[in-house]
């Protein structure tokens, strides 16, 4: 899946200089007429061409920037792929705006057939780009291709210059539309140096590297630059299934990482690149990091009262978890860092990621528990980047507290976690464990909880057709936390209760119990006396009952017919339903539900059902298991006739008719 190149910028004697070359040509009247593209004959769109170039050079401002020039030409083949004509570029600046990138050099066209089948083209107006803030460091540039219509071609380009000169431009080849070609060029003077790597399934058709000398001037200084070439020819389109962490993780492209650069008027070298005890130290002896952690004398005070008459260190951690997460209310913000000093969140009752759990690990520490911090790059963020470690790859940060021979991972940003429980976003690979006094490691964060839910269902069908009796849910794990963020996003229980009764038509719920929705060491549990209306609404002479009653899988989650990427869960699950029925005399069971036994290999999960008739009482079993957190390609196959398996049985109605 991943393929390292490493660019060591070495000058061998090339001499001469190499001019970065854009696709040229106007779009033709073949272009206009494709149909389809024969490759992926189901694709709405297709980039037909794709050029960017990179540079580090001078600006007319006299300073140096990180220069991006982009170019596009992209078939739209039907109304789907019309989205593609809208265009958006994202762009950073500082908080106040004083360090910011610049786009410019906007122009785009689209190419299309009239009524009459004359070609015609049709200009972007500048007057209709525009731009729109996203959040504190980030904007957007948006604007769409005017005329667009299935069968147009759109062609359009822009400039991006950045001051960021480390943050040197990533190139993805894939996307979610199919490209014919993609061409990437970069052009890095010797004062900097970089590391590239490719990633990805996709193999590049076309890699050079020249020099170009003493292309970089500025004041007197002068040096060669690298020139380096990647291409890439019919490139798939990039499809995104369900259970997976972040694309960027499977996606085929180039990433750069600064490993050190010279300053061109002084000479100095700064290494940028560290290695993981660089990065350790960076984190313990950062102002807003490591300082905060530190900080054990500003939470004794404060939660003193909280472990007052505690003596067990796993009464004490609790009670201070369960304080914190009440005490904050998260700003959504995610970061490891405490930006404003965890004393100042702590009087907000607010803060980031780092704001809170920071704070808690002191808090944690201040009642002389053995506390360690974890920081972790969430799913959506992407995996770490373990050969050349950079800082910012983390956004997350938890607290681990090791009491007696366990450890227990805490997050107190989620007023409705239990304690030693993580958001799915988390579980992503490895984190990086900081301990003040011994050096960094790395943990597991993948499989270490699970989800669990078991339905029983107790009913006695009648003569008027009513099905009666009882419905117990128990939620564990991962999925009690789901169904209490589920029950407290209404105003009451009731209301709650009334949503189910709503949602299933044939059901009445009689009577209902919510049993520890707050004690969330414990499990969820749902009791309800029901009523279920069991005549078929299109023959009222047939019986019939659907034991599914919540969260029936009615679609196969896994469409492709190969996946080059894993399946993640995140954590092991297991699923059961248990149903137990009472017939009145003279009834019986026409259409029992299908038996089925099926294992994946190396005990990677089951699917089973059972059926078991005595008398006039039957019952039914049924068990989803998944024993890994992560299901390789290989694997893949399997899941898919598992889910084939569990979407027939749960289609089918049992069927009750008088014998």
């Amino acid at each position: 899946m991943k393929k390292v190149l490493l660019i060591i910028f070495l000058f061998i004697g090339v001499q001469h200089i190499i001019k970065a070359q854009d696709f040229e040509g106007s779009v033709t009247t073949e272009d206009l007429e494709l149909k389809k593209y024969a490759k992926d004959t189901a694709a709405h769109a297709l980039f037909l061409n794709e050029f960017g170039k990179s540079r580090i050079d001078m600006v007319s401002d006299d300073h140096v920037r990180l220069i991006f020039d982009y170019h596009a030409r992209i078939k739209i083949f039907d109304t789907k792929g019309l989205e593609h004509g809208t265009i958006e570029i994202p762009f950073h600046h500082s908080a106040n705006g004083e360090t910011t990138e610049e786009v410019s050099d906007i122009t785009g066209t689209t190419y299309y057939r009239d009524d009459d089948g004359l070609m015609r083209s049709a200009p972007l107006d500048l007057k209709k780009v525009y731009t729109v803030k996203d959040y504190k460091y980030r904007s957007t540039v948006k604007f769409a291709l005017p005329a667009l219509r299935p069968g147009c071609v759109i062609d359009f380009k822009y400039k991006l210059v950045s001051p960021y000169l480390d943050e040197f431009r990533n190139w993805d080849f894939q996307d979610e539309i199919p490209k014919a070609h993609s061409k990437y060029d970069v052009h890095i003077p010797a004062f900097w140096v970089f590391n590239a790597t490719l990633r990805g399934s996709q193999k590049l058709s076309k890699s050079t590297s020249e020099v170009e000398r003493e292309c970089f001037s500025s004041h007197g200084a002068k040096c060669d630059c690298s020139y380096i070439t990647y291409e890439m020819a019919d490139i798939p389109a990039f499809v995104s299934e369900d259970y997976m962490t972040s694309p960027k993780n499977f996606l085929s492209a180039i990433y750069f990482d600064e490993v050190e650069w010279t300053n061109p008027y002084t000479g100095a070298k700064t290494v940028v690149s560290k290695t993981w005890k660089d990065i350790e130290h960076q984190l313990k002896t950062d102002e807003f990091f490591g300082s905060q952690f530190k900080r054990k004398e500003l939470m004794k005070d404060r939660i003193a009262s909280v472990i007052a008459g505690k003596t067990d260190e796993l009464e004490k951690a609790k009670a201070i978890y369960a304080y914190l997460q009440k005490w904050f209310k998260w700003n959504d913000i995610t970061s490891i860092y405490s930006p404003d000093g965890i004393k100042k969140a702590y009087e907000a009752h607010t803060g980031t990621v780092g704001d809170i759990n920071l704070a808690l690990g002191a808090a944690l520490r201040a009642a002389d528990l053995n506390t360690e911090l974890v920081v972790l790059s969430t799913r959506n963020n992407g995996s770490i980047n373990m050969l050349y470690p950079v800082i910012n790859d983390f956004d997350y940060v938890i607290a681990k507290v090791n009491i007696g021979d366990k450890s227990y991972l805490l997050d107190a940003t989620d007023p409705l976690l239990s304690f030693g429980l993580l958001p799915l976003k988390c579980l992503n690979d490895k984190g990086r464990v900081i301990n003040l006094d011994k050096p960094s490691y790395w943990m597991e964060l993948s499989g270490l909880q699970k989800e669990s839910t078991t339905r029983s269902l107790d009913l006695t069908l009648l003569d008027n057709g009513k099905l009666k009796g009882t419905i117990i849910n128990y939620y564990r794990g991962y999925d009690a936390y789901l169904k209490r963020k589920a029950i407290k996003k209404f105003n009451s229980i009731d209301e709650y209760v009334e949503n189910q009764d709503e949602k299933l038509p044939k059901l009445k719920i009689l009577k209902s119990n919510i049993a520890n929705l707050d004690s969330l060491d414990m499990p969820l549990g749902e009791t309800f006396e029901v009523e279920i209306d069991a005549y078929d609404n299109t023959n009222h002479n047939r019986l019939v009952f659907n034991p599914f009653l919540w969260e029936k899988i009615t679609k196969n989650p896994f469409k492709l017919a190969e996946r080059d990427y894993p399946v993640d869960w995140g954590m092991a699950s297991d699923d059961r339903l248990i149903l137990t029925m009472r017939l009145p005399q003279g009834y019986t069971v026409e259409t029992p539900p299908q038996t089925v036994a099926f294992k994946m290999p190396g005990d990677g999960g089951m699917y089973a059902t059972s059926f078991e008739n005595l008398d006039n009482t039957f019952t039914f079993s049924n068990i989803t298991k998944f024993t890994k957190p992560i299901y390789t390609s290989e694997e893949y196959p399997y899941l898919k006739e598992l889910y084939n398996k569990i979407i027939l049985t749960e289609k089918a109605d049992m069927v009750f008719k008088k014998k």
